[in-house]
């Protein structure tokens, strides 16, 4: 059955919230907050924002940010971390990653039913960041 893990929500319960969405942000598992600013900035151009705090790291790049939060007892074989970043320009940027990241890092890029071009990396802590790109 699909969308069996979908409640059924009435439209008109929202009908009186306020506030405005305007962006997500996710918060990722860090066992070493030090390697992790350096996977980022060096293999995705990533900047770093904010100060540097002993448990939490904030990072940007273009229009996305993601954050990390110290977990020293994270078992990186099996962190369940992960991301969707819809990206323009997949191709150049995934054979740009190919040349610096380790093969098991990286998957292949691939065109999904859902009309988009997508492939997924794996980060220092085994966090899967997968890219997508409307086709």
């Amino acid at each position: 059955m699909l969308n069996q893990c979908i409640p059924t929500i009435e439209i008109s319960s929202f009908e009186n919230m306020n506030g405005y969405f305007h962006s997500v942000i996710p918060k990722l598992p860090a066992t070493d907050l030090q390697a992790t600013k350096s996977f980022y900035i060096e293999k995705l151009n990533f900047m770093q924002i904010g100060g540097d705090y002993p448990d939490y790291l904030m990072l940007y790049r273009d229009k996305i940010e993601l954050h990390f939060f110290l977990d020293c007892e994270l078992d990186v074989n099996r962190n369940d971390g992960m991301c969707y970043v819809r990206i323009s320009g997949i191709a150049q940027f995934y054979e740009d990653l190919k040349k610096s990241l380790n093969k098991d890092q990286i998957g292949d890029l691939q065109e999904r039913p859902w009309h988009q071009k997508e492939f997924s990396l794996f980060d220092n802590n085994n966090n899967q960041l997968t890219f997508g790109e409307e086709i």
